[in-house]
């Protein structure tokens, strides 16, 4: 993964600092921004691969920056940084376009572990259209709905992508945080669950059955 370009959004200089030294020296082409218009610019001017996102930043709400990123190029992965921990904040972190959430204080092994599996690129799948309507291209990353294309977090369509390989079977939790993420997960696979829900928000219809289904504890299932 070393050479990808990675952006730091942090206000606290020892902080950022240390996570400027740590990711520099493996590799990493790193850039750190102190405030959000920073990270905006650095975004336009340095297209990162990933970015460190601080929740608690002096100009702009951490949310709001992440909103404008994945705004710009919704395949920029953003890792949130940020000493919020309630439930709620990460749904809505997930929501505004985050991959992963990583609360303060880290361990650097854990967080440096968590920005390799972003980076692990799912292997691009030939995949056919499913159910007639639903319709997805794996080389292009992109997915139509009844003829209108429907926008998928990274992370939303390596899910589909992983599903429809197996339609019909059942994919366990542990296959797909392993070959969505990475085998070297650290963190609740509960990120599988918020992205799962928001998946079959933007894929199914609030009157049918949903596409996904899910078996309790083992893992899931895309109907054909």
């Amino acid at each position: 993964m070393a050479g990808n370009v990675l952006l730091i959004v942090e206000d606290d200089e020892r902080i950022g600092s240390t996570l400027l030294r740590a990711l520099s020296s493996s590799g990493y082409d790193t850039v750190w921004a102190r405030t959000g218009a920073d990270a905006l610019a650095a975004v336009v001017q340095r297209r990162p691969d990933l970015v460190l996102l601080d929740l608690g930043l002096p100009d702009l709400d951490g949310l709001e920056v992440c909103r404008r990123i994945h705004g710009a190029d919704p395949l920029i992965e953003v890792i949130m940084v940020t000493a919020r921990d309630e439930e709620l904040d990460v749904v809505v972190g997930l929501d505004a376009g985050a991959v992963d959430y990583v609360t303060k204080p880290f361990r650097l092994a854990e967080l440096t572990a968590r920005i390799r599996a972003q980076l692990r690129r799912v292997e691009a799948r030939p995949l056919p259209p499913v159910d007639g309507d639903l319709v997805i291209d794996g080389d292009a990353r992109r997915v139509w709905l009844r003829g209108t294309e429907i926008e998928l977090r990274a992370k939303e369509f390596d899910l589909l992508a992983r599903l429809i390989a197996e339609a019909g079977s059942v994919v366990t939790r542990e296959t797909l945080m392993s070959d969505v993420w990475d085998e070297q997960w650290f963190g609740s696979t509960k990120t599988l669950d918020f992205h799962m829900a928001s998946l079959r928000r933007k894929i199914d219809d609030p009157d049918a059955p949903s596409r996904v289904t899910t078996l309790r504890g083992v893992g899931y299932r895309f109907e054909t």
